[in-house]
């Protein structure tokens, strides 16, 4: 079992290897449910005399902080009360039966690793010798993981890892808890719910009160990656010295290994980026305001969805999900998909979403009319701004074949070469997407006519997580935290976690082997709709 990260030394003072201090005493032999009930009484009593002797001697904040170990103490000895009972129960009703072949052992003792600290507990081992393995009636009964850490504390652990980097996790968890699991078995474990999240978009609740028009908002973030040169520098073996004295010096000796680190030419990136594409999906109901006036109102029901795998495939997720949610081909219902003008990403909702209004994210449509304008007037000047402001309007009145042609016409005028082509290359990004620009239709209709839900996402979901200094991701690994992510915010958390536990449970049955949760290799990416 990975051994987990050292506690605060002020709560339970003990070594790295050593048992929590309360369960040493049952290390070499199994406590009766009796001996553990009258502990919990001790403790229990030991709690109220706290109270009591605090009352009077000092602030709240010493109490406070002494009554924190003393009530996780207190649920240690609950949990090892639970799990014996559970034992003592498995023994008497004959649940702990031999199967055909199986040798009985003797009991042995685990470690298990619960929101409150590890608990010791002792369980009956069934050995088959046909199988080369055994079994554990009471972890079969209980349905616990094999991974030495209750699930609910590996989900909880997983849960923060979404918001913040494994180390900060762990860091998180024992300020709140007094222990937590390495940054390895979190890591590990998100890898191993990562193994589910595919299923649980294909099977998770769709919502039974959606509005009528569907709207769907993609964009695109590229991610920093590993190089290959990083990824052989990470597996190169580890150069052994002398011990350094310091941090300061085992850095000297580092640095006067390594060769010197060539200055980068102009436009090479360091970050190596790899897109990841995500989806925001909700629905608008129809209403009216207080004049009696037609009005959308939403977002209701959002849903997230990233990947890194190749565009096609967030387009074909978000495809399955609009059926499940009732909006299919064949309905006739309003979609609207809001993009910000990437090429591919047309075609392919060209291919799943005929039907659909397609529309460019004004904000886009604006930056290049400033592009444009740029290349006619001085930056910063009055007549740039006038001109900006001029076609914006013919832009927000759905009339951008004005603007096309007043810049084809001023295109003549201009003598250099370089300003003609990025100026002709500019308004033909918009001419190429008039018809993505009814802003004065889809304004008359109340519906949207900029992305900025979906670029909220892609910064809170993408960048706040995967973009911070220093680091590198390896696509495969980085993809089952960004889905665990996106679950998190859908609000899916605790039921996809009970998803994932019964198919973990029914993989094991399958095997006949124990369920384990934890894995150090990351699944490929995913290719639905890509065949």
């Amino acid at each position: 079992m990975p051994a987990a990260t050292e506690t605060i030394e002020t709560l339970t003072p003990r070594s790295k290897e050593a048992p929590w201090v309360e369960q040493a005493e049952w290390a070499e032999q199994a406590p009766t449910s009796l001996e553990l009930r009258e502990r919990v009484e001790i403790q229990y009593g030991a709690l109220l005399d706290l109270v009591h002797l605090s009352a009077g001697r000092g602030g709240f904040e010493l109490f406070e902080r002494e009554l924190i170990p003393a009530l996780w103490k207190l649920a240690r000895l609950l949990i090892a009360l639970y799990l014996c009972l559970g034992h003592e129960r498995l023994e008497e009703d004959g649940s702990c039966a031999r199967r055909p072949g199986e040798q009985k052992k003797k009991p042995k003792d685990r470690l298990l690793g619960t929101f409150f600290g590890k608990v010791r507990y002792w369980r009956t081992y069934l050995y088959s010798p046909e199988r080369g393995g055994g079994r554990y009636p009471l972890d079969e009964k209980l349905e616990l993981v094999a991974d030495g850490f209750s699930l609910g504390l590996l989900g909880r652990a997983v849960q923060v890892a979404t918001k913040m980097s494994y180390e900060a996790a762990a860091m998180m968890l024992r300020s709140f808890l007094g222990w937590s699991p390495s940054t390895t078995s979190i890591e590990e474990a998100t890898l191993g719910l990562g193994r589910y999240t595919s299923r649980w978009f294909e099977t998770a609740p769709v919502p039974t009160d959606d509005g009528e028009i569907l709207v769907i908002q993609i964009d695109s973030k590229a991610v920093p990656t590993a190089t290959e040169k990083e990824l052989e520098k990470r597996r190169a073996k580890r150069h052994k010295g002398h011990k350094a004295p310091s941090a300061r010096q085992r850095g000297r000796a580092r640095r006067s290994r390594l060769s010197p680190k060539p200055r980068r030419k102009k436009g090479d990136k360091s970050k190596n980026g790899r897109m990841a594409t995500i989806v925001v999906m909700y629905t608008l109901k129809r209403s009216f305001d207080e004049n009696g006036n037609p009005i959308l109102l939403g977002p209701t029901n959002r849903w997230h969805y990233a990947s890194f795998a190749p565009k096609r495939h967030a387009v074909a997720m978000a495809r399955r999900e609009a059926n499940r949610r009732g909006f299919t081909r064949e309905a006739g219902r309003l979609i609207q998909v809001v993009t910000d003008g990437d090429e591919d990403l047309a075609c392919y909702i060209k291919a799943l979403f005929p039907e659909a209004r397609h529309t460019l994210d004004a904000a886009h449509a604006l930056e290049y009319l400033w592009k444009a304008g740029a290349c006619l007037f001085r930056e910063g000047s009055a007549e740039l701004l006038r001109w900006v402001e001029e076609h914006k309007a013919h832009l927000y009145a759905g009339n951008i074949h004005e603007t096309v042609l007043d810049v084809d016409e001023r295109i003549k005028r201009i003598k250099t070469r370089a300003k003609r082509e990025r100026l002709a290359k500019h308004i033909e990004y918009l001419a190429k997407r008039a018809d993505m620009m009814n802003y004065d239709l889809l304004d008359a209709e109340d519906l949207e006519i900029g992305s900025g839900i979906v670029e909220g996402a892609v910064r809170f979901v993408i960048s706040q997580r995967f973009d911070e200094g220093g680091m590198r991701w390896l696509r495969e690994r980085a993809e089952a935290l960004l889905q665990l992510r996106c679950i998190e915010l859908n609000g899916h958390w605790q039921q996809f976690l009970d998803f994932a536990h019964r198919r973990l449970l029914d993989e094991s049955a399958a095997s006949g082997s124990p369920p384990r949760l934890l894995q150090s290799q990351p699944q490929p990416l995913p290719t639905f709709g890509l065949v």
